[in-house]
Parts: C-alpha cells; structure tokens; sequence
C-alpha cells in the first residue's frame, strides 16, 4: 500500500509538472511553421525572421537574438507570469498590452543589449561579423528552452573563429543563462554587459551590474520603466568599462564564457523597482 501512494504521487506530480518556457523561430513569410534551426552565408536574416532571431520566454520576460551583424540580446518583459510568444509573436497590440500583456519596451541600439556578446582585440570590441557563416537554433528540454547563434568565420587578431552564443531559460527561474564558447578552439577576450539610457538608476555589486530606467522604445503602447542585470564571476574578467551607452565586461582570454542575466518591469508585482531587482539579485 505504501508503495502504491508513493507511486501515485511521483507520478501525480509528473503530470502536474509543467514546462514554462517555450521557443518561437519562424520566417515572417510562413508563420505557421515554427523552425529548430536557420542559417544564412551573409549573416543577416534581420529582414527575414519573425522577431528579427530566435526568441524563447519563460514565465516573466522573452528574451531574442538579433540575426544580423549585432548579434545583441533583446528583452520583451512581461506584466504578469505566463507564456506568451506563440500569440503575441513579441509585438502584441496597444489592446493587448491594456488587458496586461506584456511588450518590447528594452531598446538595444548598438550595444550587446542584456548580457550580448562581442568579442575585443585589447583596444576596441569585435563584433561577430561579417562571417562566413550564421546559424540559428532553439530547442526545448523538460524544464528548459534554449537558443543559440552560431556565427562562423568571424576575424579576430589576424585569425578567423567560430563563435557560439547560447541562452537557456529554465521553468520556475526568473534568471537566463548565457553561454559564449570559442567553438574553434580558440582562446579569446569575450565581452558583454548591459546598456542603460539616460537617467538610469544604477546598483553595482561584486558579481553584479543592474540598471533601471525607461527606453526610448516607440514600439509599445507605452512606456514604461523596466530592469535589467548581468550577474557574473568577477574572477572571469580582466576589467569593465562605460562607454556611455553600455556597462562593458571584459573577459581573461578563455574558451568559453557563462554569465545570468535577468529583467523585470514596473507593471509587475514582484519585482517592480531597482532595490527590489537587486534584493532578488542577492
């Protein structure tokens, strides 16, 4: 008998168990069909895709990368947990985002937006690009969803590398994982951090960089104030900088890079301002 109810629980709790996350890839000229995987010798598919790349979303914010020479990381934030890419495909309408969807309010411009990756040649940052090259995926685990950006034959100090961005959500985790390895072996300098406008608050740790602010976003119904964070280890990079657009961290020469990012937004009711982001942070 005992058995039997130790049984009926676990699988009681199997089914009630739930992925939160999910991905979305598809071409704008067939959204019907979702892709697992697309790539292009010029590199850029901006034009092309829907969401500009691929996108996955867990249950607070969606999180894309951008098919072309950025290769940055975007953030759609959210108003309230749940899953929303498949119907709102990241653009919901002014109607929607009233009912308490959520919508693209980060602005990335030409930074490495929320935990992007370039690359720096000791002087200046590399982007990943042009490339022989570009390769997008995303796929799906039990508890997670994934998407990655591999861009193929990028000039780095006199030599070419391969270089894989990957980023994981997991259900029931409000941080994402970011993943940057130098598929060819290659040691090199990774850099990445997050960019702020304009009247940004600001909270510094020692593994961490959060800011908090409105974007000068004109895609939203609204604008309205949002967070984001990088968390890292400091014993991972040589140095950081401000360029006056981005926080910039810059990696030791190494083969592959992990760092968390993280975003909410003042609609939610969990974490709705800077010292509240930075109280989950620690």
């Amino acid at each position: 008998m005992k058995l039997s109810f130790i049984t009926a629980l676990l699988f009681g709790s199997i089914c009630f168990a739930q992925n939160n996350t999910d991905t979305s890839l598809y071409m704008k000229s067939e959204k019907i069909t979702y892709l697992t995987d697309i790539g292009s010798e010029s590199g850029d598919l901006y034009k092309t895709i829907g969401h500009h790349g691929p996108a996955i979303e867990n249950e607070w914010m969606a999180l894309r990368i951008y098919f072309s020479d950025k290769v940055a990381i975007d953030v759609y934030s959210k108003a309230k947990p749940g899953l929303e890419l498949k119907k709102a495909q990241w653009y919901p309408t002014p109607e929607q985002q009233k009912e308490g969807w959520g919508a693209d309010y980060y602005k990335v411009a030409s930074t490495v937006g929320l935990g992007g990756v370039k690359l720096w040649d000791g002087e200046k940052l590399v982007p990943l690009n042009p490339v022989t090259n570009r390769l997008a995926r995303v796929g799906k685990t039990d508890t997670t969803s994934w998407m990655e950006m591999i861009s193929r034959g990028v000039p780095y100090k006199g030599k070419k590398v391969d270089i894989l961005v990957r980023v994981t959500v997991t259900s029931g985790k409000r941080d994402a994982k970011v993943e940057a390895v130098s598929l060819t072996g290659e040691k090199v300098q990774f850099a990445t951090g997050v960019n702020y406008f304009k009247d940004f608050e600001t909270k510094r740790g020692t593994n961490y960089i959060a800011v908090w602010g409105k974007h000068p976003e004109d895609v939203a119904a609204e604008i309205v104030p949002i967070g984001a964070a990088i968390i890292y280890n400091p014993k991972d990079y040589e140095k950081s900088t401000d360029d006056g657009t981005q926080y910039l961290l810059i990696s030791k020469p190494t083969k592959s890079l992990e760092t968390k990012i993280i975003s909410a937004s003042a609609r939610e009711q969990e974490i709705n301002t800077l010292d509240k982001l930075e109280a989950y942070i620690k």
